[in-house]
């Protein structure tokens, strides 16, 4: 049983993109909206279910009139966004051929007699009292971009005459959720000429468009934005590192750090299965010797730098102990605190991350601080020793800190280091029956888990639907596992599966 029909809020992503996609990549982007909020370790599921506060209703007009503006000021800009030539300041012909056209692309549907009639109003009624044409226009865009009607995408469908429990996606929300997922912003006039043909209603049409949305470079940034999302980069435009401790610690290096891994994951989609390239296997982004640095990041990982200014490939010798995700400065980051590591943060991203295993929440009264180091227990695999011999701390912690300590070679930005207070760092540990002796080993036994493709296919179908799994979907959630799995763990092949599977064009019963 799908679940029950979504209204889905753009993210911050999504409507920049989508903002882009209408009026121009070199608009001025509105520097506030309603923030994302996070459910199920997705802001696109968070958007399924945060409402929208009096100041974020406030900020979404603040940005409409702020594009608004920039279309009626910027003559360039007005030609591109009105297909007519008004007669008059009120010519109600090229108010509604204006009307219709930019709704059809921000609404992403066509508009109804009534809409269109309501908001050519507002076009001819003010370039009437104005006697400018183009002052028309600046509120006839930021009525537009203000409606709920573009800020949310709805996914309600029409009721499924073979199965009443159920409701198919009408063309219009099928085009959406389709763009959504594979480019991360708002439908093409190609992709709404088709669902105006009725041609994504049938399988057929539905993998010609996939097809085409796939072989478009729009695609990777659609693969940025989920594993944008996935991995929580976002958080690198602000995490804060002391660089007292961390001397190569900056304001770039994290946004570095974050393109670093969303080129290697682009590569491993777009460009490892072309002859000669590799495997193809998504797998191999746990161990993937392929990376790509700008200086900052050569430094970082003491490698000569490739580009002077900007970013190139690299091959991460074996004698550099670094490759793959769980080497990435973004991963190692993110998952350490300001001044240092934590095993524990770093062991739960392996877990529920990359494994979507589940770990128990702590006590609400549990002490989490650990020791500070001293001579007798110099690193943080003897500090850690107190969590595993409490009880109350041992069900959580042996979960994660012996695969977290795996990682402990790499300082709490990423920095490759041999010791800690002057002790060799111990780096061995054990993954369900694997047994490792330091981050190159841990890549290789998360890359041969069981649960890493099925727990990718689990998180992408969370990501195009924008909600948790419900119990009535694990058995679809299964099968494109199964096929993802039998498909070498390609990535671009998960996706057709996904996109053709009828989970994908359906919505659950809508609430009595």
């Amino acid at each position: 049983m799908p679940a029950a029909p979504l209204l889905r809020r753009l993210t911050e992503a999504q409507y920049a993109n989508t903002v882009q996609d209408l009026l121009g990549d070199d608009i001025v982007l509105p520097a506030s909206l309603e923030p994302d909020a996070e459910e199920a370790g997705l802001l696109s599921v968070g958007a399924a279910t945060a409402s929208v506060s009096s100041l974020g209703i406030e900020r979404y007009e603040d940005a409409a009139l702020l594009l608004a503006d920039q279309v009626a000021d910027q003559p360039d800009r007005f030609a591109a966004v009105v297909p007519c030539t008004p007669a008059t300041a009120d010519d109600t012909v090229c108010a509604d051929t204006f009307v219709r056209t930019f709704g059809r692309r921000a609404w992403r549907r066509p508009l109804t007699d009534t809409e269109a009639a309501r908001l050519a109003s507002v076009v001819t009624l003010t370039g009437g009292e104005s006697g400018s044409f183009t002052e028309g226009v600046r509120y006839g865009v930021a009525a537009v971009l203000q409606s709920p009607h573009f800020l949310y995408r709805r996914e309600h469908g029409t009721p499924d005459a073979d199965d009443p429990a159920t409701r198919l996606l009408d063309d219009w929300e099928l085009a959406t959720r389709l763009s959504y997922l594979l480019w991360a912003t708002t439908p093409d006039d190609t992709l709404l000429d088709a669902a105006a043909a009725g041609e994504l209603q049938t399988d057929a049409g539905l993998r010609a468009q996939v097809d085409r949305l796939l072989a478009d470079d729009r695609a990777r940034e659609g693969v940025r934005a989920l594993f944008t999302e996935l991995f929580e980069l976002y958080e690198l435009d602000d995490l804060a590192k002391d660089p007292t401790v961390y001397t190569h610690a900056s304001d770039e290096l994290g946004p570095a750090a974050r393109e670093e891994t969303l080129r290697v994951i682009e590569h491993l989609v777009f460009d490892a299965d072309a002859p000669g390239s590799g495997s193809g296997d998504f797998r191999d982004l746990l161990t993937t010797q392929t990376t790509f640095v700008d200086p900052r990041l050569a430094a970082l990982y003491r490698l000569s730098a490739p580009d002077p200014t900007g970013f190139g490939e690299v091959w991460l010798d074996d004698g550099d102990g670094r490759r793959g995700l769980l080497g990435q400065a973004s991963t190692l980051m993110l998952t350490s605190h300001s001044t240092r590591t934590s095993a524990t943060l770093r062991g739960v991203f392996i877990r529920k991350t990359l494994l979507c295993q589940t770990i128990p929440p702590p006590p609400a009264d549990v002490d989490t601080s650990i020791p500070e180091a001293d001579s007798t227990s110099p690193t943080l695999r003897d500090r850690l020793r107190t969590h595993l011999e409490d009880p109350t701390c041992a069900s959580c912690h042996q979960l994660t800190d012996p695969i977290g300590l795996g990682l402990e070679n790499f300082d709490g930005i990423g920095r490759w280091r041999d010791t800690e207070n002057s002790v060799t760092i111990d780096a061995s540990g054990d993954l369900e029956g694997t047994d490792f002796a330091d981050a190159w080993a841990l890549g290789a036994a998360v890359r041969d888990n069981d649960n890493l493709g099925p727990c990718f296919a689990a998180h992408l179908y969370r990501y195009a639907m924008g909600h948790a799994v419900d119990p009535g979907e694990e058995a679809v959630v299964d099968w494109i596992a199964e096929g993802f799995v039998g498909s070498g763990h390609d990535w671009q092949a998960l996706l057709v599966d996904l996109v053709m599977s009828p989970a994908f064009r359906r919505a659950g019963a809508l609430d009595e």
